[in-house]
């Protein structure tokens, strides 16, 4: 039974926006201000610029191939063997579990703010209720994570409105101070601030893997991908310029809820609005990767990868329920037992590799079919080589720091 189309390009768009934001801007900034100072903005730009290349080659590989467990898939059209493809689907469906859990114990210690409680307390009903919304169907499922992005969106755009003064009047002499060009210092702290807001980004990747689910693929996937990106850029710039001018470096660096700081700071209001906007940010992030890693089991089983009953799709939610079920369980087991750290860590070296096949993959599909139907948004091969030298680059650096 294959899966119902029904996810049109404004949901689509939503569903990857709130999988780029997650709650990656509502704690990150704090960290990317540590090391990169009032050049912040900057750091996000130049992250953008990095994921850029990554989200054309996603873009041509969902036009070319609109289908569940995308990478898995675009993998076995370059290479012609399924054991690499069986590899790589598994990884992505261990990331997205990873990221879940990350996400989810990241979720306990907002919670905190208002009500102390065991892990196991605040995980376990989470989990059930995520499941369950995941299980129920993906237009509803989608729709729920479309309402929690839009929240999150309010709250960055409340951040931006309280701290609208620092962006109608920004005193460059500022920033032309604080930089200079032959000062490798600078530049190191900028690259470094770079390197962890590019986790910031991550997510729009996610979308293809309900490329099944959506309404024209061959035409929705790319704009969906390259609009829900743009967007997260123009959100993060502005929050970090409001940010880096509104609160020293350090202190947004050292703040474990730094958007709630700024908040409180600039607005004197309690920061509850914001911590709770936050604590929905995460939420909407963990559902979002549920339905991702689960929609990756489903699609390996239609491909004869995995066992059957992993791609049967129930007959009243039209979902893969006993795929979703596996991965709601495994993200249940992690979050309990793994520190956030080792979870962060792992999901940040499985999406860069994965990053780095998917580019040299893209490379090997042009040079088999250069010329694919005319639906098909080609780019230049220029796109997948720089991407994947970029992205192979951020692996090593991994490994040697």
């Amino acid at each position: 039974m294959p899966l119902k189309r029904s996810l049109t390009l404004p949901l689509l768009t939503l569903y990857g926006l709130g999988n780029i934001l997650g709650a990656g801007i509502y704690v990150l900034i704090g960290k990317v201000a540590g090391v990169a100072g009032l050049l912040t903005p900057l750091s996000f730009l130049f992250a953008s610029l990095l994921v850029i290349t990554t989200a054309f080659t996603y873009s041509e590989l969902s036009s070319r191939y609109p289908v569940s467990a995308g990478e898995a898939v675009y993998l076995f059209k370059a290479f012609g063997k399924q054991q690499p493809s069986l590899i790589i689907g598994i990884m992505i469906a261990i990331t997205g579990v990873l990221s879940a859990a990350t996400i989810t114990v990241g979720f306990v210690g907002y919670l905190r703010i208002f009500i102390d409680v065991p892990n196991y307390i605040a995980i376990t009903p989470l989990l059930l209720i995520l499941g369950g919304l995941a299980t129920w169907g993906i237009r509803q499922s989608v729709q729920a994570a479309a309402l929690l992005t839009l929240i999150e969106i309010v709250g960055l755009l409340i951040i931006i409105w309280v701290g609208r003064d620092y962006l109608s009047y920004v005193d460059t002499s500022i920033y032309i101070d604080s930089f200079k060009f032959n000062d490798l210092s600078i530049w190191a702290g900028i690259f470094a601030g770079a390197f962890l807001a590019f986790y910031a980004f991550i997510g729009f990747e996610d979308m293809v893997n309900v490329a099944e689910e959506v309404i024209e693929p061959e035409k929705n996937m790319p704009k969906a991908i390259l609009l829900s990106l743009s967007i997260a850029t123009t959100l993060y710039v502005l929050v970090s310029l409001v940010a880096v001018n509104a609160v020293s470096p350090q202190t947004l660096a050292d703040h474990k809820a730094p958007l709630a700081l700024i908040y409180e700071q600039l607005s004197g209001f309690s920061p509850s609005l914001i911590a709770g906007i936050g604590m929905l940010a995460i939420i909407n992030g963990a559902l979002i990767q549920i339905i991702m890693a689960s929609r990756v089991l489903y699609g390996m089983s239609q491909q004869k990868w995995l066992p059957e009953i992993l791609g049967k799709i129930n007959n009243n939610t039209k979902t893969p329920i006993h795929a979703t079920i596996v991965i709601t369980l495994i993200v249940y087991i992690l979050a309990l037992w793994l520190p956030i750290m080792t979870l962060a860590e792992l999901t940040s070296l499985f999406i860069l590799i994965i990053f780095s096949l998917m580019h040299l993959a893209l490379l090997s599909i042009k040079k088999k079919y250069p010329n694919p139907n005319k639906n098909v948004r080609c780019y230049h091969f220029s796109i997948p080589l720089i991407g994947l030298v970029t992205n192979t680059g951020f692996v090593l650096f991994y490994f040697l720091s």
